[in-house]
């Protein structure tokens, strides 16, 4: 690349550098398999998916300075709900973290764009779709929530009611 976009390529690579940190550090020995500090951290309930998502946040916010199209900020930001949203579901979450990787996903979305410009135009309704089904993801996760905790509350209730 040419000297004008040396000073991306240097913020690309401090981007890189926290998203294998966040997505792809450590492997499971004798497995292709990799994670990083995200799903571990989201293991500590509320503090650690608020962590990953600033942490995440952060990430995004500084793709976004370089001129990204409004679909690809759209994907960004959608990629981050995603992660944090079913993340937080306890159990489901946790595994969901591990195979996701948000950070990942916005890197190669970026890079994709910067490098072959494949992402061009309107975002609106690209986002009015994704709000729609992540309203509703959101919705059955809490309904199940809901019933699960109800479900509980009732074995529990028989168990120590008689």
């Amino acid at each position: 690349m040419s000297a004008k976009n040396e000073p991306v390529n240097k913020h690309l690579a401090w981007v890189e550098r926290i998203t294998h940190l966040m997505d792809s550090q450590f492997r499971i020995p004798g497995t292709d398999f990799r994670f990083g500090l995200d799903p571990l951290i989201g293991l500590v309930p509320f503090l650690g998916d608020a962590v990953s998502l600033a942490v995440s946040g952060l990430l995004v916010s500084s793709l976004w300075r370089y001129g990204a199209s409004g679909e690809v900020k759209a994907r960004l930001i959608v990629n981050v709900l995603l992660d944090f949203t079913l993340g937080a579901i306890p159990v489901v979450g946790s595994i969901f973290d591990f195979f996701f990787k948000a950070n990942e996903r916005n890197l190669k979305l970026v890079k994709a764009h910067f490098t072959e410009g494949r992402y061009h135009g309107n975002s609106k309704g690209f986002i009015i779709r994704t709000v729609l089904i992540l309203s509703t993801v959101l919705a059955f996760a809490l309904y199940g929530v809901l019933k699960f905790s109800l479900w509980l509350v009732d074995v529990l209730g028989n168990m120590l009611g008689g």
